[in-house]
């Protein structure tokens, strides 16, 4: 395992084959997330889409006590109205660019992922969760709603009825009903939790890599159609893969019973 030439002073990135961990690091804060973390994830994330030779990010937090606590509220403290809106948007922004990147995201959750980590981890692809992990969306007790795409993600995610009362009470549930309603994938041993990760990560990096990014786009805008349009979606993507050399490797590899060689284009 390498790491990243970039440093960060809230981040570290580390490259294991095709995978790259990010870990959000900020322990004295349980990892909450400021501007600044923000503005540094944002960057990294741009650096990280533009190296093809990453296809699966790891998300998780540094310590064992959380994986996001939630956003800095000594920061949100202090916003008038102008300011609450930019520092939603931008947020927002970041994660939605962590959400459509051509890379597959997992969050690995040891911890706490409150608020804003909660909406951290809906904005990635895949959650698995330790046991230790607990989730929730409290922002309505402090006087404000989620603000970096908890209203919008999770109501797609675990449905309407459960998503209202997880955001209208601001309660706060365990991996084991995370897993129950959906909202995780996995619960894991906590030792576990980023070996089990990376060994999903690896399965995903080799596999094509553009047929698994139009798949998941497919998917995700497929929910905001109907039925015919995304099945339209659907084709018009089968039919760009069709003029890629990884689709004619992979079909031709299938028929010689050989192992593909996915190179990305």
């Amino acid at each position: 395992m390498t790491t990243a030439a970039r440093t960060y002073e809230f981040l570290s990135i580390e490259k294991k084959d095709q995978v790259a961990i990010v870990t959000i690091s900020r322990p004295e804060k349980l990892n909450a997330l400021n501007h600044a973390l923000l503005s540094e994830l944002d960057g990294a994330l741009d650096t990280l889409r533009a190296d093809a030779s990453v296809r699966v990010l790891v998300l998780t937090g540094a310590g064992e006590k959380a994986f996001v606590a939630g956003a800095d509220i000594g920061e949100l403290s202090v916003l008038d109205t102008r300011g609450a809106e930019a520092a939603s948007s931008f947020g927002s922004r970041v994660f939605r660019k962590l959400e459509t990147g051509p890379q597959t995201v997992i969050a690995a959750v040891n911890g706490f992922a409150l608020g804003g980590g909660c909406e951290l981890a809906l904005a990635c692809h895949i959650r698995y969760a330790s046991e230790a992990a607990r989730f929730g969306l409290p922002e309505v007790g402090l006087g404000i709603v989620p603000g970096y795409g908890g209203t919008q993600r999770l109501p797609r995610l675990v449905g309407l009825g459960i998503a209202s009362e997880l955001i209208a009470t601001g309660r706060m549930i365990d991996a084991a009903e995370a897993l129950r309603i959906g909202l995780v994938n996995r619960v894991v041993a906590p030792a576990a939790l980023l070996e089990e990760a990376l060994a999903t990560a690896q399965k995903i990096a080799a596999n094509a890599p553009l047929a698994v990014a139009a798949a998941l786009e497919a998917a995700r805008r497929g929910l905001d159609l109907d039925i015919d349009q995304g099945l339209r979606l659907e084709s018009t993507l089968f039919g760009i893969l069709g003029s890629t050399k990884d689709m004619h490797d992979g079909l031709s590899a299938f028929v010689e019973k050989r192992k593909p060689t996915f190179e990305g284009h």
